[in-house]
C-alpha cells in the first residue's frame, strides 16, 4: 500500500492546519520505528513500514500542496515497477475545512471536494478511485488561505493530536480488515 499524507514541506508549515496529512503519516512512521528519507527523483520523502511482514510505503510530497499529484504519480509509477501496485493500493490523508476540527471521514473514493492537493492528484493519476482519509480542521471565518496556513489553537491541537494518535491503529486495521472495516469503526 502507498500511504500519502498531504502537506507543505519546511519548518514554516510544520504545525499548520494544511499539514494534518503530514502529521498523520509522521505518527505512523514513528510508531513503526521508521524514518523518512528524501527521494528527490520522486519529489517526496519516503519511509517504509512493515505490517504482518508486508512492506507499505509512507509518502510526504515535497512539491507543496497544490502540486502533490506530481509526486504521487511518480511514486505510484516507481513502485509499480517493483510490485503489483495499482490505484487500489493508494490511500491519501489530508485536511478538510468542511469537517469539524478533530473529526475523521474515511471514503473508498470521491471527488476533490475543492481541495487543491486532491485536485492535483486526480489530474495527475487520472482517477478518483482511491481511498482517502479526511481530517477535519474546521471552517474559517475569514480568509481560507490564511486559515489553512495558520497554526492550530491549543484546543484544536489537542483534538488533532487525538486523531493522529489513532493513525497507526487505523493503518493496521486497514491492512488487516479492509476499508469497510475502518469506515465503520473510525468515521465520525
Amino acid at each position: 500500500m502507498i500511504i500519502v499524507g498531504l502537506g507543505n514541506p519546511g519548518k514554516k508549515y510544520e504545525k499548520t492546519r494544511h499539514n494534518a496529512g503530514f502529521m498523520f503519516v509522521d505518527y505512523v512512521c514513528a510508531a513503526n520505528q521508521s524514518t523518512f528519507k528524501l527521494k528527490k527523483e520522486l519529489e517526496a520523502e519516503i519511509a517504509e513500514i512493515y505490517i504482518n511482514k508486508e512492506k507499505h510505503i509512507l509518502v510526504k510530497p515535497i512539491t507543496y500542496m497544490n502540486n502533490s499529484g506530481n509526486a504521487v504519480y511518480k511514486v505510484l509509477n516507481y513502485y509499480k515497477k517493483s510490485a503489483m501496485i495499482d490505484i487500489d493500493d493508494l490511500l491519501v490523508i489530508y485536511d478538510d475545512m468542511d469537517l469539524p476540527v478533530g473529526s475523521l471521514r474515511i471514503r473508498k473514493n470521491g471527488s476533490s471536494g475543492g481541495h487543491n492537493g486532491m485536485k492535483s492528484i486526480i489530474s495527475c493519476v487520472g482517477s478518483t478511485e482511491y481511498k482517502r482519509i479526511r481530517i477535519g480542521i474546521g471552517h474559517p471565518e475569514a480568509n481560507q488561505i490564511d486559515f489553512v496556513l495558520g497554526k492550530f489553537s491549543k484546543k484544536e491541537g489537542e483534538l488533532i493530536h487525538s486523531i493522529v494518535e489513532k493513525s497507526s491503529n487505523i493503518i493496521d486495521d486497514l491492512v488487516n480488515h479492509g476499508i469497510d472495516y475502518i469506515m465503520n469503526n473510525y468515521n465520525q
